[in-house]
């Protein structure tokens, strides 16, 4: 097994003053020692997972990493910096700054030795060694584990120590007890420093604190009887935890990875309460992400983000779990219009009068089905934006506003008003403290009914109404929408849906224009059309510079463009993801002009659409088919133009380090956006 680090993978002066720069140095001093084929390609997936989340560290540790096919072997380079390096931490820039890279297949071995140095980062007197240090190799020795004097204390992988044990024993006492799961996306890093946070953290508390590391290697489960006799737990992951349901019936404090390494004393503190006030979280495998509520932009966890976060969080979990639908009825709605044309919506119920030989009776049933569908839409909303809130218990109060919503003519902007309200109303039921023997029928009977009965008060009697009469408001308004002002909107709408590529801006796009299919207008008609129009831009574009440029990107990265062809005309906005991640500042800006040049030439020309999804497929739906065709083409070439001459441009800058960019054999490739 070759040596992860050696004294020619270590900088003691790193001179780089961007992360980026860092990145580029370091991986150089990969290349160089065979680890790493293909400097671009490998710094492209580093900048994939540093889009991902910040990998900056309180500390003044910066700790970069990927897994990648241009790796040949588990690696680390070191490097030392004195002005110190801007990787995202909130206490300043760091300078320490390790660049890992691991291969698509690394084995355990090798894993295990990073997990260890990850642990060993959060140990004060590991890193102020590194920082005296004045010799590579001895560095380099340090940093695999050869020095005795800094190695901590053994722990068996998958656990933290159990100090808890050593003060029950000294006075009789029980101490509070806390299982811990950590998780990161490469399952590298992250996952055993906040391990290793947490353990030292409840060391210093008198908490017993049993952590389970689910990383890159595997791991070990937690035993049964350690998790039964806990009194809280501690989620601090970026992933899915595995096998969730271990640890129904306990107090939950659920948030990003790098909560547990920047404050490991607060989350202790927070299950301790939480358990005080007998909070009980209820848990499925079909649970998706997090508890109640993801972890806001620094992975600190909805609990402790900025409300304009949460509220997105929240807004964004009723969307994802809507657009199933909204897929599902309105495709099949469309269907039927291409079968039996428009009129098919008016026909008599299939389950009065079906033919079986009739075209007409076949177009009526799919309408039908797809109508059904349609009808949970405010509901599903309403429903999973309160269980975003306030998890399983506000599930019900949700999708009774969502109907009471649809009762009362206020549509989609009453079931976003319901959802709020149930998640809020149940989250001031939870804070209520309730005798230990009621708390098992809290969930399950005592909050939905509560909420429910609170919930329905407020949307039938106080809110219901004046939301109504918003949504009509707005209906005119999209109704009215001619010249310059469905332009503008137009515009606005393909910036939005070309932003973020699937994020929370594409969604609120996409969401406001299917939630006027729900009682379609012409107007609405319109904005569906521009949206999904928009939306198919990026990929799109970045399929065609890929082919008239292949010089300007990575073989991976041509080898995306060939799928994201399928992906653009599919209407499938993600395909460009890996384009955006790999170099941000030039493909979304160009692919943002895209999508609003073709969002207002869809709106000049009046296009319309009645299907919410289909892309290319559904064109013979589409009110005039052929501009519609050629907005998303003009659209498409703007953007490829402007990408290609923004790379082109880059790739002609000389380096700032005075250094060609490494070539592969067969190209020259741009380096990754600094």
């Amino acid at each position: 097994m070759s040596e992860l680090i050696t004294a020619e993978l270590v900088d003691l002066d790193l001179s780089a003053a961007t992360k980026d720069a860092a990145a580029r140095s370091l991986a150089e001093r990969m290349v160089a020692a065979h680890r790493v084929t293909d400097l671009d390609g490998f710094l492209a997936d580093v900048a994939a997972r540093e889009a991902q989340m910040p990998t900056g560290l309180d500390g003044g540790i910066g700790i970069p990493h990927c897994r990648s096919e241009h790796v040949t072997a588990p690696t680390l380079a070191f490097g030392r910096s004195v002005a110190g390096i801007d990787f995202g931490a909130a206490d300043g820039p760091a300078d320490l700054v390790f660049l890992i890279a691991a291969p698509a297949g690394a084995d355990d071995d090798h894993l295990t030795i990073l997990s260890g140095l990850a642990r060993r980062l959060m140990d004060p007197e590991f890193t102020a060694t590194l920082r005296a240090g004045t010799d590579p190799a001895a560095v380099a020795a340090l940093i695999r584990g050869e020095e005795p004097a800094q190695e901590p204390a053994a722990e068996e992988e998958g656990t933290a120590p159990e100090p808890g044990a050593e003060t029950a024993e000294a006075d009789g006492s029980v101490p509070f007890r806390i299982v811990a799961v950590t998780s990161c996306p490469t399952g590298i890093a992250h996952t055993y420093m906040a391990a290793e946070s947490l353990a030292a953290a409840g060391r210093a508390e008198g908490v017993e604190v049993t952590v389970e590391t689910q990383g890159s290697g595997g791991f070990k489960k937690l035993d049964p009887a350690v998790i039964a006799a806990a009194d809280a737990v501690i989620w601090a992951h970026d992933v899915e935890v595995r096998e969730r349901t271990r640890f129904r019936g306990k107090p939950l404090v659920d948030v990003g990875v790098k909560a547990g390494i920047n404050r490991p004393a607060e989350l202790i503190a927070e299950a301790r309460r939480k358990a005080e006030r007998g909070e009980i979280a209820a848990l499925s495998e079909a649970d998706g992400g997090r508890a109640s509520g993801d972890g806001g932009e620094d992975g600190s966890g909805a609990d402790h983000a900025h409300f304009g976060v949460r509220l997105r969080t929240y807004l964004m979990s009723g969307v994802s779990y809507m657009v199933p639908f909204v897929a599902a009825g309105g495709l099949l709605i469309a269907l039927s219009f291409a079968i039996g044309g428009y009129e098919t919506a008016s026909a008599k119920s299939v389950a009065d009068h079906f033919v079986w030989g009739e075209a007409d009776s076949w177009a009526a049933l799919l309408n039908q089905i797809g109508s059904a569908a349609f009808a949970f839409l405010v509901p599903v909303l309403a429903g999973y934006i309160a269980y975003g809130m306030a998890d399983r218990p506000a599930l019900v109060p949700g999708f009774v506003g969502g109907s009471i919503a649809l009762t009362v003519n206020a549509g989609f902007l009453g079931g976003l008003v319901a959802g709020l309200l149930a998640g809020a109303v149940v989250m001031a039921i939870q804070r209520v403290p309730v005798h230990a023997t009621l708390r098992g029928i809290m969930p399950v009977l005592v909050i939905p009914l509560i909420a429910s009965a609170v919930v329905g008060f407020l949307m039938f009697i106080v809110v219901g109404k004046p939301i109504a009469s918003l949504q009509n408001a707005l209906t005119d308004w999209l109704n009215g929408l001619s010249g310059s002002n469905a332009v503008i909107l137009g515009v606005v709408l393909g910036l939005m849906m070309c932003f973020d590529m699937g994020g929370p801006l594409n969604k609120v796009a996409y969401a406001f224009a299917v939630g006027g299919l729900a009682d379609p207008t012409d107007g609405s008609l319109k904005v569906m059309a521009a949206v999904m129009a928009a939306g198919m831009v990026p990929p799109l574009a970045m399929a065609l510079a890929t082919t008239v440029r292949k010089k300007l990107f990575t073989k991976t990265e041509r080898e995306n463009g060939r799928a994201a062809w399928v992906l653009g005309a599919s209407f499938i906005t993600e395909g460009a993801i890996p384009f955006a991640a790999a170099d941000p500042l030039r493909v979304i800006p160009s692919v943002m002009a895209g999508g609003a040049v073709t969002g207002a030439l869809s709106m000049a020309f009046g296009a319309t659409l009645r299907a919410p999804h289909g892309g290319a497929f559904v064109v013979p739906l589409i009110g005039e088919p052929f501009l519609y065709l050629l907005a998303i083409a003009a659209g498409t070439l703007v953007a490829t133009a402007l990408v290609v001459l923004l790379k082109g441009a880059r790739r002609a800058a000389p380096d700032p380090a005075g250094k060609a960019g490494a070539t592969s054999s067969d190209d020259s490739r741009v380096p990754v956006a600094a």
